[in-house]
């Protein structure tokens, strides 16, 4: 998977779009006009035939890909990258989109699925639009022999094990956690914010994440 979109200022063709095991989205086989085949991430709407292009010049366009800064404010883009140059590491997941929210000093703002609005370096890439493959988290297993058949074994309710088995192990029936209230193994407390202190990134947060309240990441093109 080209991740990177490291080709740089050369147009390639779709020339399909492929299911990928173990990956909620699909991909789409890029050929390029040097002949070079790779593989990017379908975006919605992106179709056999099209034309995409990773350049600091590129249409806003999807499928295309540019640096953060060169994105009009509003737009909605994935396979974000953190570090410029590393490949994009958010935003990948069927469905999902960020939503670049404008300038902010040396920083460019984006909206992740999470609705935390988050600093990211002006030359880290992105590409245009939505993750394909957006009714993905619509599907209904169903019973659960589907389920066995797609490798998934079954899981035990932590509440339902002994305190040594699960944090929330213990307790006398049906009495939720158990205990006064979630540990790890090692006895450390497993509930509330667990997010580490002072953390390298807690710079780059304008906004935190919002439990319960996640941007709708697949109704953008269900309505």
């Amino acid at each position: 998977m080209d991740f990177k979109r490291d080709k740089r200022d050369i147009w390639g063709a779709v020339e399909k779009i492929e299911y990928a095991p173990n990956r909620g989205a699909d991909v789409a086989l890029v050929r390029y006009e040097d002949g070079e085949r790779r593989y990017i991430l379908a975006a919605a709407g992106l179709e056999e035939g099209a034309k995409v292009v990773a350049s600091e010049m590129a249409p806003i366009e999807t499928g295309n890909a540019l640096p953060l800064v060169k994105i009009p404010a509003g737009t909605q883009v994935h396979n974000v990258e953190i570090t410029p140059g590393k490949g994009g590491q958010m935003v990948k997941g069927a469905g999902s989109f960020a939503t670049v929210q404008g300038r902010e000093e040396d920083y460019v703002l984006v909206r992740l699925p999470s609705a935390e609005i988050r600093r990211f370096l002006p030359g880290a890439w992105a590409t245009i639009g939505q993750v394909g493959n957006v009714g993905k988290r619509s599907i209904r297993i169903g019973k659960a022999g589907r389920s066995r058949l797609l490798g998934r074994r079954p899981k035990v309710r932590g509440v339902a094990m002994y305190p040594a088995a699960h944090p929330h192990g213990g307790g006398e029936g049906r009495t939720g956690v158990g205990l006064k209230y979630p540990k790890t193994y090692t006895g450390k407390r497993a509930v509330g914010r667990t997010r580490k202190k002072r953390k390298f990134s807690d710079k780059l947060i304008v906004s935190r994440r919002k439990p319960g309240k996640h941007q709708g990441s697949f109704k953008a093109l269900s309505k």
